[in-house]
């Protein structure tokens, strides 16, 4: 992660995925400005696992859909690269294994005396890093400062999955 300037503004990612019994994941990627502003969006075709990968992948399908698959692809293809991506589950932390940029996992506030190395106060939520990743923790809490303490982190991932429903929605409607 290159250091933000004055002149360059702090930009989150929000990597957030639907499931879809028939047509599998679809991944969708905002990126945002510090106020929570949408710079460019981008979204997944849908990708359905067949059964031997099921069998193959076992409880780790789910991690290398969203991480692998899904997440590397759309930092790949983004255009706004973001600062930082955040995702909604710590198992999800894997992807910072893939892209360039640090990855953190919203959790819940920590009980007093159990914050960690690894986590770090961002607008109203708390992030988690990385253990193997400190230096990722370092570089953001540097720039932290440029995001509102008022901001709500949770609230992008709703608008990405209901993006995404819509999405799928005008889909099916073509497909009809």
């Amino acid at each position: 992660m290159s250091e933000t300037g004055s002149g360059d503004q702090f930009r989150l990612g929000f990597l957030a995925s639907v499931e879809d019994d028939d047509r599998g994941v679809v991944g969708g990627l905002l990126v945002t400005n510090k106020f929570g502003r949408p710079l460019e969006f981008q979204c997944t075709t849908p990708v359905k696992p067949n059964r031997t990968q099921q069998i193959l992948y076992g409880p780790t399908l789910r991690p290398y859909l969203l991480a692998e698959v899904v997440g590397k692809t759309l930092l790949e293809k983004i255009g706004v690269k973001p600062h930082l991506v955040l995702v909604e589950a710590p198992e999800l932390l894997e992807l910072r294994q893939f892209v360039p940029m640090p990855v953190a996992s919203l959790v819940s506030a920590p009980a007093v005396g159990d914050v960690t190395e690894s986590l770090l106060a961002l607008g109203q939520q708390w992030l988690q890093f990385p253990a193997d990743c400190r230096d990722d923790l370092t570089v953001v809490r540097k720039a932290s400062g440029q995001v509102p303490d008022t901001a709500d982190l949770k609230e992008p991932f709703d608008r990405i999955r209901e993006a995404l429903g819509e999405t799928l929605k005008t889909a099916v409607a073509r497909s009809a």
